[in-house]
């Protein structure tokens, strides 16, 4: 049961902090952007205007060299820690012969080598570690298909595996604790036990609850006990039953469409100081808020015309205690969305589409720091981690 004090606060700082008028915005910020943020699809690069949302540079010397040859393949989660260290998740799988020419039979070439699925490195960017090989471990005991990424109050590590049907819950160090789901088994959305394609995840660390977007095949935000593993509650759009026979036109959209009833790809969420949760929903081009039992607050459209994959892709806090700032990746659009929390209004993006320093293609994972910086991954063909800093 959920602890009534703590409902009564979030109802009180929600008031305060005026969510129920959420909206999005556009912010001032020193890298390339695009001058229209409800359009769909790349603009004119230019800067925003004057909102008092921060602007960021890309730091060109983060993360440093990795050891052993290691390279990454496609990123499927970032997340910082209590110590600011950053926890990255990516695909092994997607790297080609002769991206990891080294650890072929026979080798073909001088470098490179699948990092391990899981790398921590610390604050400077220098690797702390890294586990989960796909070439010696059974499935059992590694995030195969590792999608999103969450370091816990008590220091567990929590992995989804958006193909596989599973959450995994893991020491530090890499042992298995605990899975929630079962390998390649998934009855929709309305089951109480099993995943359909989990991708983010958040732990309340006043109750240990587990919230996982589980929108890779189902529809709906579920969450389990963070101890036990036992199934909690769930909710769809809207805070609504999730409905997996829903059919929507995505690609069909129009500016004046209305949104869609049903989740498309719940791929992102994370919970404020304020007991709100924000969800990310890829496809659907939104970011939606609720409570923490799944009562709808808000909702907020972004780049309405994006097909494809969708516009909202992970979701992130500025680490002030108000958490002033919400930042949502776009992996479609190939930026970062700025928004200002309170009223959901879009006020700054940086970034763009390319391959060089500060640029993107397709931000997949994002998390901030204690002191403000942005981390985000890029899937696809892009595979790196880059940091920007506050100015």
């Amino acid at each position: 049961m959920r602890n009534g004090k703590r409902r009564a606060g979030t109802a009180r700082n929600r008031a305060e902090t005026g969510v129920g008028a959420l909206a999005l915005l556009v912010l001032p910020v020193l890298l390339p952007a695009c001058a229209n943020p409800e359009a769909g699809g790349a603009g004119e690069t230019g800067v925003t205007s004057e909102t008092g949302a921060p602007s960021f540079a890309v730091d060109p010397g983060w993360p440093r060299e990795m050891p052993d040859l290691w390279i990454m393949g496609s990123v499927t989660g970032v997340f910082v820690d209590a110590s600011d260290h950053v926890w990255v998740t990516h695909l092994p799988e997607t790297l080609t012969p002769e991206e990891t020419s080294a650890v072929q039979d026979p080798p073909i070439g001088t470098c490179c080598a699948p990092a391990p699925v899981v790398i921590e490195f610390d604050a400077d960017g220098n690797v702390v570690q890294g586990w989960g090989d796909p070439a010696t471990q059974d499935v059992s005991e590694f995030p195969r298909n590792a999608h999103g990424i969450f370091v816990d109050h008590n220091d567990y590590v929590w992995i989804g595996t958006y193909r596989h049907h599973r959450v995994m819950k893991f020491t530090r160090s890499g042992d298995l604790v605990m899975t929630i789901g079962r390998y390649d088994e998934n009855a929709g959305s309305d089951d109480p036990e099993l995943l359909g394609g989990p991708a983010g995840i958040w732990v309340d660390p006043e109750d240990n609850e587990v919230f996982i977007a589980d929108g890779y095949r189902n529809r709906r935000v579920v969450v389990f006990d963070g101890e036990t593993g036992a199934y909690l509650r769930h909710w769809g759009a809207y805070g609504e039953p999730p409905d997996d026979a829903y059919e929507y036109d995505y690609g069909g959209r129009a500016s004046d469409s209305e949104p869609p009833r049903q989740f498309s790809t719940v791929h992102g969420l994370a919970g404020s100081n304020d007991g709100l949760i924000y969800v990310a929903d890829r496809r659907g081009n939104r970011i939606q808020v609720f409570d923490q039992e799944g009562a709808f607050q808000a909702e907020k459209i972004v780049a309405p015309l994006t097909r494809a994959s969708g516009s909202a892709f992970v979701v992130a806090f500025s680490p002030d205690p108000e958490q002033r700032w919400l930042y949502l990746a776009d992996g479609t659009n190939h930026k970062v969305w700025i928004l200002r929390r309170s009223d959901l209004e879009i006020v700054g993006e940086f970034g763009r589409g390319g391959r060089q320093l500060g640029q993107f293609l397709r931000p997949h994972g994002m998390s901030v720091d204690s002191r403000g910086n942005i981390y985000v991954g890029e899937a696809s063909t892009g595979r790196r981690i880059q940091r920007f800093t506050p100015r």
